[in-house]
């Protein structure tokens, strides 16, 4: 499982990086996972897509 976290990325980071601005589900390390999405919502709804909650065990 890999631990995703929403990221903003601004105009101008966006123009140093040869990315569009908007949100990014990124990787511990910075690396882009998916994106960009137009909202932090859009963005964490993905990461529940890619990193689905461990499903709880029955006793």
């Amino acid at each position: 499982m890999q631990n995703l976290s929403p990221r903003h990325v601004k105009t101008d980071e966006a123009l140093r990086l040869g990315v569009l601005s908007g949100w990014y589900s990124t990787k511990v390390s910075g690396t882009f996972v998916s994106g960009p999405h137009d909202s932090e919502a859009d963005c964490l709804r993905r990461i529940a897509e890619i990193n689905p909650p461990p499903a709880k065990k029955r006793r």
